[in-house]
């Protein structure tokens, strides 16, 4: 396979439409669904060589022998060998790999033979981009939602906003850029919840998230997510996030998204004090912020926590 180097392609440079691409996948389990990960990406109908990396976290790593890997393409099983968990496996996959773009793609999505060959159009019609997303089509409740994010999405749009239609299967960094500029994902971040949002904000710091106006991933919802329910994670991880960012304190919508979401955290976990504090610190900042006033509810225990994300993810949204 003709894999171009960094060191062989100045920093900076346009991408060819034949790039060599590296999707790194991690996984800690659910067999099934990461071969049917893997064979979405080894089938895309791109030119350019594809690798796919399985980086195996806190389990054995399985060959995948059983998977054929066509011309053009590689496959790579390793061993998560930094910080547990899915920051350290998404390293590890990225210091493997060998293409000039990196891609992820979480173990229970799939790629659309297209995505690979319409998003490396959107790049090169947008060179100045400093990562590549597109639209998402997600499997919730028997039913399908296509959600398209905007053509371009800058730093203090991140700021304000998580912008969930950009979704982290989606995504496609130059491997430089994660190895230089904007750095590797962030393992010091509490169970590794927002290392996806954290990598958007430190990335359009250089430029902005482009994005191919098609749905171009599966996005499974009908499953038990490794975060659902693990509300101390996501409180701490965003706390840590708006924490690590000082630009927050400039925009006051997106202070008060996070502690709105943090707020509605701790009132799941049954903290009433601290979910009060939150929702107040939201409400300061905007107090429009619905989350906040949803955390409230929960915390009175007028509304259950669970329902109420069920209901949110049936419209295929989060908290």
């Amino acid at each position: 396979m003709n894999y171009q180097t960094e060191k062989q392609r100045p920093q900076g440079q346009g991408l060819g439409l034949q790039a060599s691409v590296s999707a790194v996948i991690t996984t800690c389990g659910r067999p099934e669904l990461l071969r049917k990960a893997v064979r979405s990406i080894l089938q895309q109908d791109y030119a350019g060589p594809i690798e796919v990396v399985v980086v195996f976290d806190k389990i054995a790593v399985d060959p995948l022998e059983d998977i054929e890997v066509p011309a053009g393409r590689r496959l790579l099983t390793i061993a998560n060998a930094r910080t547990p968990g899915l920051a350290g496996g998404r390293n590890t996959g990225i210091l493997a790999a060998a293409g000039e773009v990196i891609g992820f793609c979480d173990d229970d999505d799939d790629w659309h033979p297209q995505k690979l060959a319409r998003q490396m159009q959107t790049w090169q019609d947008a060179p100045q981009a400093v990562a590549i997303a597109s639209g998402i089509d997600i499997r919730t409740d028997g039913s399908n939602i296509l959600r398209t994010p905007p053509q371009q999405v800058s730093f203090e749009q991140f700021l304000r906003s998580r912008v969930t239609a950009i979704h982290p299967s989606t995504m496609l960094y130059r491997r430089g850029d994660l190895l230089g500029r904007v750095g590797l994902v962030d393992e010091q971040l509490p169970a590794g919840y927002g290392e996806d949002y954290d990598l958007l904000i430190r990335a359009t710091r250089f430029g902005d998230v482009h994005s191919t106006q098609q749905a171009l991933v599966g996005v499974l919802w009908d499953r038990p997510s490794f975060f659902a329910g693990r509300w101390e994670n996501i409180a701490a991880g965003l706390s840590y996030l708006l924490a690590k960012f000082p630009e927050f304190k400039g925009c006051p919508k997106g202070t008060a998204r996070i502690a709105g979401q943090v707020a509605f955290a701790h009132a799941a976990l049954g903290n009433r004090p601290q979910a009060r504090t939150w929702a107040r610190r939201a409400l300061r900042h905007d107090f429009k912020q619905l989350r906040a006033y949803a955390a409230l509810a929960v915390s009175t225990g007028a509304v259950d926590a669970a329902w109420l994300v069920k209901q949110m993810q049936k419209a295929g949204r989060g908290i």
